[in-house]
């Protein structure tokens, strides 16, 4: 078995493998998986890393657990996602609120002040848009995650937080309106 496989490479015979316990099989998954599971989950916690190192060990320890209930209908991603999706939403309910997490890049000693200005610029920038994201009701979040973090398709997406496209679609509509308002002032 060959870790670092692609969403492409991830087969039948390999999903198999693992629900009978192949280790190189789970590993496979895991290496294949890890960096999407994660960036969903960093994203949904603005940016805390030691909350998305604990939701993607815990999608990987349900899916290692739960592997026998994949029946195949859907995609193994589309079950995956379904599992960080979970895995984030209990998460978000068992914690407390927080502030949200600044992580100011260094600034390179040897940049002119033009570079330093735009620089600055682009931070503050990102930062705005990660506190406005972080803003939006989860449902709305989450959605917005999926589709331009993640890449995900409105099918994909509908299967992963279980429920129409449509559905999805109504999100992402509202959820783009809720943040151009709240990034409004950014103009």
């Amino acid at each position: 078995m060959v870790a670092g496989l692609s969403d492409r490479e991830i087969t039948a015979d390999i999903i198999e493998s693992c629900r009978q316990g192949d280790r190189d099989a789970f590993r496979a998954l895991y290496e294949a998986y890890k960096d999407k599971v994660y960036s969903i989950a960093l994203h949904f916690f603005h940016g805390d890393e030691a909350a998305a190192s604990d939701i993607t060990q815990q999608v990987f320890v349900k899916l290692l657990h739960g592997i026998g209930q994949f029946r195949g209908d859907a995609g193994f991603s589309t079950w995956l996602y379904r599992l960080v999706v979970n895995a984030c939403m209990d998460g978000a309910r068992r914690a407390r609120p927080r502030d949200l997490p600044v992580n100011i890049a260094a600034v390179d000693g040897l940049a002119g002040p033009a570079a330093q200005e735009q620089d600055f610029a682009r931070e503050q920038t990102a930062r705005s848009v990660r506190a406005a994201l972080s803003a939006l009701p989860v449902k709305f979040r989450l959605p917005i995650l999926l589709r331009y973090f993640d890449d995900l398709s409105y099918e994909e997406m509908a299967a992963a937080m279980n429920c129409s496209m449509g559905t999805v679609a109504s999100r992402l509509n509202r959820g783009h309106k809720m943040l151009a308002r709240k990034l409004e002032s950014m103009r």
